[in-house]
This record gives C-alpha cells, structure tokens and sequence, in this order.
C-alpha cells in the first residue's frame, strides 16, 4: 500500500526554523518525484517545492515566495524526502502536504504555524 506521512510541523516564531519529513512506504521515493504542497482554510493547494526524478537530475524546484528559504532534499536512508525551512514567516502557516505525483498520493499533512 503506498502511503506518505508527513511529520515535523510545529508552532515555532517568525525568523524560526524547522524540518519536516515525508516518510514514505510502498514505493521506492527515491526513484520518483517528490513534492511539497501548502494549504490555508478557503484557499486551493500551492506548490511548495519539488525534487525530480534522478533521471531528471533530481533537479529542485521552489515556489517564489519560498526561494532561498526552504530547502528539498530525499533521505535515502530512511526512504523519505525533508523539507528544511528557515527564516519563517507568518505568511508561512499553512498545512504541508507531502505528494507523489507518479503514484497520485497525498499525505495527511502536517501543520505549521509562524507566530510570536
């Protein structure tokens, strides 16, 4: 059964850090695709950040509004892909959605919120 499950979500200050971790089960994640999604109450899913296939490079993608910030990268070791965000913002609190695009799966989303 593939599954992905999202951990690592926090109340933390703006300025702040955290990394949040996509554990994934019933497929390789290595080899495939990976993304970072947000969602805020009464608005559709923004992209987050992705990391391509390695036959694609496993090049890294960031929204605008993430870029410089946020980092993407797989854990091999532990099948998972990680998201690293530093210099939080408020505009930042959302709920992080984990998604293979190969295997149309989300996870359950983890929540983050940026505040004093």
């Amino acid at each position: 059964q593939v599954q992905l499950v999202e951990s690592g979500g926090a109340l933390v200050q703006p300025g702040g850090s955290l990394r949040l971790s996509c554990a994934a089960s019933g497929f390789t994640a290595s080899l495939w695709r990976m993304s970072w999604y947000r969602q805020v109450p009464g608005k559709g899913r923004e992209f987050v950040a992705a990391v391509s296939s390695p036959d694609s490079g496993d090049d890294t993608e960031y929204a605008d509004s993430v870029k410089g910030r946020f980092t993407i990268f797989r854990d091999n070791a532990k099948n998972a892909v990680n998201l690293q965000m530093d210099n939080l913002k408020p505009e930042d609190t959302a709920v992080y959605l984990c998604y293979a695009p190969a295997m149309v799966t989300w996870g359950q989303g983890t929540q983050v919120t940026v505040a004093s």
